[in-house]
């Protein structure tokens, strides 16, 4: 098969470019009515009360910490196995990211590492929701209220997930998605914030447009002429344009059929590797569903050694897996800023070191998934015979 084969690609139809070709014969190309609407249809989707987008993921997550009201001496506790994005926005806002490690059996965040972490100054936690699959929240929430946390919950992978039949979106204080190509939907680039808080979604909504506000109920000098507005806060421009927005609410309308296609993918994948004892994959999980971003497969200790051999073979063949990820903390940032080293946690630096990320969108092919299939198999045969040797 000559054609490579994207470990993620965005699934575009005619609908979604005649959304977007109305918006660009419009009269508005940004601030007009397209991005409320697609906040409505998030919001509404995930069963909560307030949406409020952004022009990335990251800008998502900067905006809920200073929605959090996070400072300078402030500690947020996060996973080192996730996108540098997740830890950064504590930094941007003048807070210090603090790791703790994932469980033994899934790439999620242990509770129990997380309450080994709390200290006087921990403001808040970043739950990371990882490949899909949502974290342990009552876990988490219940921690977070014994000791006066705000949850933050890093859902960049899993929107339209389940938890113990509990929709992400409605399971943290406040919520992030990510609308990049790869992800569930797609904007071009941009994310969002939803929660229930009015408190949060102020801010939120403020923070996006520079802290400025032309509200007549918020202005401190009334009166002053319809011309006039404040800024209160040092924001940013993290503003969603039109025309992204209007490609969000087509794509919407097909989330569904997204994420069943995605499941069905991974059910494929799942039995076509189920007797294989040199790598393992992720199994469907029965207290919540997956929105199947990623599809991890790990390789056993043994044939780790050979993991970048594996990798390059599989991309000369068309395959173009990628790894998720490379732990925050074995950046040369944080090793600089914070002294990390290898080992500090063992279970990410173990599953970064075994994973592999096969292709899973909803584009694929019947033939493609039976290539990647066959390849895999063939791939990883190869590799186990000179374990034998």
């Amino acid at each position: 098969m000559k054609k490579l084969i994207p470990y993620a690609r965005q699934q575009i139809d005619e609908t979604d470019i005649q959304a977007v070709v109305r918006v660009l014969r419009s009269d508005f190309l940004t601030q007009g009515t397209a991005v409320p609407r697609f906040e409505d249809a998030v919001s509404r989707y995930c069963g909560v009360k307030y949406a409020v987008a952004y022009s990335s993921g990251t800008a998502a997550l900067h905006g809920a910490c200073f929605a959090a009201g996070i400072n300078k001496d402030d500690e947020v506790i996060t996973s080192p196995l996730t996108f540098a994005a997740s830890a950064n926005c504590v930094l941007y806002c003048g807070g210090k990211p603090i790791l703790a490690d994932i469980r033994s059996d899934l790439p999620l965040i242990d509770v129990s590492q997380i309450a080994k972490k709390i200290t006087k100054k921990t403001k808040a936690i970043i739950p990371v929701d990882f490949s899909g699959i949502p974290a342990d929240y009552d876990d988490i929430n219940q921690l977070a209220r014994k000791h006066g946390l705000i949850v933050i919950a890093d859902s960049a992978h899993s929107l339209g997930a389940t938890y113990k039949g509990k929709k992400v979106g409605t399971l943290a204080d406040m919520t992030v998605f990510s609308f990049h190509p790869v992800k569930l939907i797609t904007t071009g680039e941009g994310g969002m914030v939803v929660t229930n808080d009015r408190d949060f979604y102020e801010k939120l909504l403020l923070f996006r447009t520079h802290g400025i506000t032309k509200d007549p109920q918020k202005l401190l000098n009334k009166n002053v002429g319809p011309w006039y507005y404040e800024m209160q806060e040092l924001g940013f421009n993290y503003r969603l344009t039109d025309i992204q927005a209007a490609l969000g609410i087509s794509q919407m309308e097909k989330i569904e059929i997204f994420i069943e296609r995605r499941t069905e993918i991974a059910r494929k994948y799942i039995a076509a590797f189920k007797n294989e004892k040199h790598f393992k994959t992720l199994k469907f999980l029965k207290d919540r569903t997956s929105a199947w971003h990623l599809f991890p497969v790990l390789l056993t200790p043994r044939l780790v050694d050979y993991k970048r051999q594996i990798v390059e073979d599989l991309h000369k063949r068309g395959i173009l897996v990628q790894i998720h990820y490379i732990p925050v903390h074995l950046h040369p940032y944080y090793r600089n800023t914070f002294g990390y080293t290898n080992r500090n946690y063992p279970k990410a630096e173990m599953w970064y070191h075994s994973e592999i990320s096969l292709p899973l969108f909803p584009a694929l092919t019947k033939e493609e998934i039976k290539y990647i299939v066959t390849t895999v198999l063939e791939e990883m045969q190869k590799y186990t015979v000179k374990l034998q040797t």
